[in-house]
C-alpha cells in the first residue's frame, strides 16, 4: 500500500478523483435548476451541449501544449478554468430570475431564457474550454505506464474517475436538502477544484519533461494557438500532428469511430435520463444522487479488482465487445419506466462500462505514437465532444417527442460498437503496438 501511495501513478488518480468529484457534485441537480430557471428538455440538452461544444475547440490545442511544455501546468490551466466556471455557478443561483423572452414551439416545447440561464450558459462554456484535464491526465497516464501495466493503470483511472462519482452526488443529494439549498453542492464543487489547483501543483511530478524550448523570438497567431516555440524547418524531427497524418496510423480510424459513437450513444442517455427521472419517475435530487452512486460503486468494483483479474487473461478487444453489448441491453432495459428496470439497466450499464471504456483507452494508448501522445489524446477527446453536442442536443429534442423510447437510439449505437469490436478482437496484442 505504501508503495501505491509513492508510486508516480497516485498523485494523478487523486487529481482525477478530485476533479470528477467536484464535477459529480452538479449532475443531480443541474436538471433541477434548468426547470427552476424556466428551461425544458430542449434547454437541458442545449446546456449539456455547451460543453462538450467548447472542449472541442480547447482539448486540441491544450493536448498538444501538454506535449510540448508538459503536462503539469496544462492540468493547472484546466482546473483554474473549471473554478472560474464554479464561482460563475455561484453568482447565477444568486441572481433574480428575469425572463427576458418566452418560447412556445411544437418541435422544441415550452421555455423560457432567463438570464441565470444565461449564466449557467456561460459558464459551462468556461469550464468546456479549458477541460482538457481529461486528455491531458491520460496522455500523463500512457507517458508514465508500459506495455505491462498500462491496461491496469487505465483501469486505476476509470476507478479514481468512478470514486469520485460515488461521493460526488451521493454528497450533491445531502447537500441540496439542507437549509441553503442547491447553493451549498456549488461551493464546495469551487473548493474541491481549488484543492485540485493544490495537488496538482505540490505533488504531481512533470511526466514530460522533454517540452521544447518555451522562447518565443517572433510573435505569430499561430504559436500563440498552437503554442509553437521552434519552427519546424528549424527540427530534424517535427513531429506531423495533424488530424490527418494520425488517422493514417494503424487501427486509427476505427478506435476514432468507437470514440466519436460511444460519446454519441451515451449523450442520449445522459440527455434523457435526467429529465426522465425527474417527471416520469417522479425522483428527487437526493433519489437521482443515491442511483448514480450506486452506478459509480458497481463501476470502482469492475473497474479496480475485476479488471485488474481479467487483463492478463482477457484481451482488451474482447472487453471492448462484451461491454459495449451490455450496455447496449441496459438501454433497452431501461425504456421499461419502472425503478426495477432502470436498476436493472444500471447494474448492466455499470458492469459494461466499468470494463469496456478503460480497455478501449489502453487501446487507444498502445497505438498511439509516444511523442504525440496528447494531441491524439486530445483528439480522441474533441471526437467525444463532438459527437456529445449533436447527441445532447438531439437527445433533449427527441426526448420531449418520444420520451423513454429515445434509449433505443442509444442501444443501436452501442450495439454497433459491439460489431465493429470483432475487428480489435482478431488483432493481436503484439500488432497493436
Amino acid at each position: 500500500m505504501l508503495n501505491f501511495l509513492q508510486s508516480r501513478v497516485f498523485p494523478v488518480l487523486m487529481v482525477n478523483f478530485i476533479g470528477m468529484m467536484g464535477y459529480s457534485l452538479i449532475i443531480p441537480i443541474l436538471v433541477f435548476l434548468v426547470q427552476d430557471f424556466g428551461g425544458n428538455e430542449f434547454i437541458y440538452g442545449i446546456l449539456g451541449s455547451i460543453y462538450p461544444a467548447f472542449q472541442l475547440i480547447g482539448a486540441p490545442l491544450l493536448g498538444r501544449w501538454s506535449d510540448e511544455v508538459g503536462r503539469k501546468w496544462v492540468l493547472i490551466i484546466s482546473q483554474a478554468g473549471t473554478f472560474l466556471a464554479w464561482i460563475l455557478f455561484m453568482v447565477a443561483l444568486l441572481l433574480p430570475r428575469i425572463d427576458l423572452f418566452q418560447i412556445d414551439s411544437a418541435y422544441v416545447g415550452t421555455f423560457a431564457l432567463s438570464t441565470p440561464l444565461i449564466v449557467l450558459f456561460v459558464a459551462r462554456a468556461l469550464d468546456g474550454l479549458t477541460g482538457g484535464n481529461v486528455s491531458v491526465a491520460n496522455a500523463y497516464l500512457a507517458d508514465i505506464s508500459t506495455d505491462e501495466n498500462r491496461k491496469a493503470n487505465f483501469g486505476l483511472m476509470a476507478s479514481s474517475t468512478s470514486l469520485g462519482f460515488i461521493l460526488g452526488p451521493a454528497l450533491a443529494g445531502l447537500l441540496s436538502s439542507t437549509a441553503f439549498g442547491t447553493l451549498l453542492p456549488v461551493i464546495i464543487a469551487a473548493a474541491i477544484s481549488m484543492l485540485a489547483i493544490f495537488v496538482i501543483r505540490r505533488f504531481l511530478p512533470e511526466s514530460n519533461p522533454n517540452a521544447v524550448d518555451a522562447k518565443m523570438s517572433v510573435l505569430s497567431i499561430r504559436k500563440l494557438f498552437h503554442i509553437e516555440h521552434k519552427e519546424c524547418y528549424e527540427m530534424t524531427d517535427c513531429p506531423d500532428t495533424t488530424l490527418r497524418s494520425i488517422l493514417q496510423m494503424p487501427g486509427m480510424r476505427i478506435l476514432f469511430f468507437i470514440y466519436f459513437i460511444n460519446f454519441l450513444g451515451f449523450s442520449f442517455f445522459y440527455a434523457g435520463f435526467p429529465v426522465f427521472a425527474s417527471t416520469i419517475l417522479e425522483w428527487s435530487p437526493a433519489e437521482l444522487g443515491i442511483f448514480l452512486t450506486v452506478s459509480s460503486a458497481i463501476m470502482v468494483i469492475f473497474q479496480g479488482p475485476v479488471l485488474t483479474y481479467l487483463g492478463p487473461r482477457v484481451s482488451e478487444g474482447w472487453l471492448v465487445l462484451v461491454g459495449s453489448l451490455l450496455i447496449g441491453l441496459s438501454f433497452v432495459t431501461m425504456t421499461f419506466a419502472t425503478t426495477v428496470a432502470v436498476y436493472a439497466a444500471n447494474v448492466l450499464l455499470s458492469i459494461g462500462n466499468g470494463i469496456m471504456w478503460p480497455s478501449f483507452l489502453a487501446i487507444f494508448a498502445q497505438r498511439s505514437d509516444p511523442s504525440k501522445q496528447g494531441t491524439i489524446m486530445g483528439y480522441g477527446n474533441s471526437t467525444g465532444s463532438l459527437a456529445s453536442i449533436f447527441g445532447l442536443i438531439l437527445g433533449g429534442v427527441l426526448f420531449s417527442r418520444i420520451g423513454p423510447s429515445v434509449f433505443f437510439v442509444g442501444a443501436a449505437l452501442l450495439f454497433s460498437i459491439t460489431l465493429v469490436s470483432i475487428g480489435l478482437v482478431s488483432v493481436k496484442p503484439d500488432a497493436a503496438h
